[in-house]
């Protein structure tokens, strides 16, 4: 087909974005860490900013799935807090994403990655102990971070759960809040990523209708193990391939 010709991949990278859909689906139903790999690997298949293009059609489907499943567990008050200020740090990611080249978008994506993985590890190490602020200047921040972090890299899941948390939701409900606020994001995300990065087309829509099945498998496969797999060490394989793969793209 013709779309295939265009990107031009070896059958080895087609697998890798396989891989990667998969993974989206099962992050988005199942356990969000499992999402961060994916930023750095489709960065160095496509280049940094065609990658924000590529991947986020393909995380509005897994947000799809996972809202097709979680739909009845979103705190709204929650997301209406949060929105203004996200909304705040999307279009300061457009900003700076206007005036870098590909290059310097690579850096801001792996810092966004890792900044986002040093998060989590810390976050997953505390636990219970984990204390988190609940006042406004927390939320501003939050909101603005994860908007910036979410239109560089598509990398503020991270973020988000560090305000979840905050807000001690229950596993279903974390999961469904968690759907309902990145769609929402996501679709913002695609006309600001339309008319000023020019990186979403036809054919990264062609690309995303072919990963379909494989975000669909993997979302299927989140909401079967989410209450029963052990991920400790599987966790720390990704977590070391996330390293990885962001220290490629900041060499």
């Amino acid at each position: 087909m013709e779309v295939l010709s265009t990107f031009n991949l070896s059958m080895w990278q087609w697998s890798w974005m396989i891989v990667c859909a998969l993974l989206v689906g099962f992050s988005k139903s199942g356990i969000s860490g499992f999402l961060i790999p994916v930023i750095p690997i489709v960065a160095a298949i496509f280049g940094a900013k065609l990658s924000t293009g590529i991947i986020l059609p393909v995380l509005i489907v897994g947000d799809v799935f996972a809202i097709y499943y979680y739909k009845q567990h979103a705190d709204w008050n929650k997301i209406k807090k949060l929105l203004p200020w996200t909304l705040v740090g999307l279009i300061s990611g457009v900003i700076v994403g206007n005036y870098i080249n590909d290059t310097q978008f690579k850096i801001f994506i792996a810092i966004c990655v890792l900044v986002c993985l040093i998060i989590l590890i810390y976050t997953e190490k505390k636990g219970e102990k984990l204390n988190v602020p609940s006042s406004i200047w927390f939320y501003a921040l939050m909101g603005i971070l994860s908007g910036f972090a979410s239109m560089i890299g598509n990398a503020a899941g991270a973020l988000f759960n560090i305000y979840l948390l905050a807000m001690r939701f229950e596993k279903n409900d974390f999961i469904g809040t968690t759907a309902w606020f990145f769609f929402i994001v996501n679709i913002s995300k695609v006309p600001l990523q339309i008319l000023f990065w020019h990186n979403i087309s036809f054919d990264t829509i062609f690309l995303t209708t072919l990963m379909i099945p494989a975000v669909a498998a993997g979302a299927m496969l989140g909401v079967l193990v989410v209450k029963k797999i052990n991920e400790k060490y599987f966790r720390i394989l990704i977590n070391i391939m996330t390293v990885i793969g962001s220290i490629k793209l900041l060499i």
